[in-house]
């Protein structure tokens, strides 16, 4: 009985660490490909080389690695890749943790600097758009405001007298009427309105890394009382 139910934990830990690998590699792709065919690119000055793309291409690379690892240790029963998949997901689990404790407590302060360099942006878009040129940074803002369907950071008083034709509520011309509401404060709203669901997915992952290390941590112990510790 005790045989059984650890191979069913053997095969569950496979499949779910396929899944998550499969996952993983659509993700890096897809990060891959908006690095190399995107000019999106990070409308924070201060964090230039944060970027969607850049974000997906490293969430991909830590899924993949992760689920690999957890993979091939359940398949080939090697204690030495199921303690390193436990480290792992332990050490990730602390960082998402670390990292929402740190947003809670310091939460006005990164309002500041992500509106102050949010201003920053906008300023050197404005900058740009005044002489006739095209940057990454003014391209961005009308993707964010055609897609949103917002204007500015807080509304479209922010672009002064160089209001885009992204802000344009409708999308015609010339342009009368303008989104009311700015890009920064409709993503708060937002993030406001589903907090509840942004929590509960957080809790479900790290539910998901709990149970990932459990399990790892079972099957290590089984192999290590079996002998098969090193069995490749």
């Amino acid at each position: 009985m005790a045989q059984s139910c650890l191979k069913c934990l053997k095969y569950t830990m496979c499949l779910v660490n396929f899944l998550f690998f499969m996952c993983g590699t659509a993700v890096f792709g897809f990060g891959l490909y908006m690095m190399m065919n995107s000019k999106v690119s990070s409308l924070i000055p201060s964090l230039a080389s944060l970027n969607l793309a850049n974000i997906l291409f490293i969430i991909g690379i830590i899924i993949t690695c992760v689920s690999f690892l957890g993979f091939l240790g359940a398949l080939k029963e090697n204690r030495c890749l199921l303690i390193a998949f436990f480290i792992l997901l332990f050490l990730l689990m602390l960082v998402e943790l670390a990292a929402a404790c740190f947003m809670l407590v310091y939460e006005g302060e990164i309002d500041t600097f992500l509106q102050d360099d949010l201003q920053k942006s906008l300023r050197k878009s404005m900058k740009y758009q005044k002489s006739g040129n095209s940057t990454n940074s003014a391209d961005d803002w009308d993707i964010i405001q055609t897609t949103l369907k917002c204007c500015g950071i807080n509304n479209s008083t922010d672009w002064m007298d160089k209001i885009p034709d992204s802000c344009c509520s409708p999308p015609v011309t010339p342009c009368n009427t303008f989104w009311k509401e700015g890009c920064y404060t409709k993503l708060k709203v937002w993030f406001d309105e589903n907090f509840l669901s942004v929590g509960i997915c957080v809790i479900v992952l790290c539910v998901i890394e709990v149970l990932g290390m459990c399990f790892s941590m079972t099957l290590f112990c089984h192999i290590s009382r079996s002998g098969l510790g090193y069995k490749l």
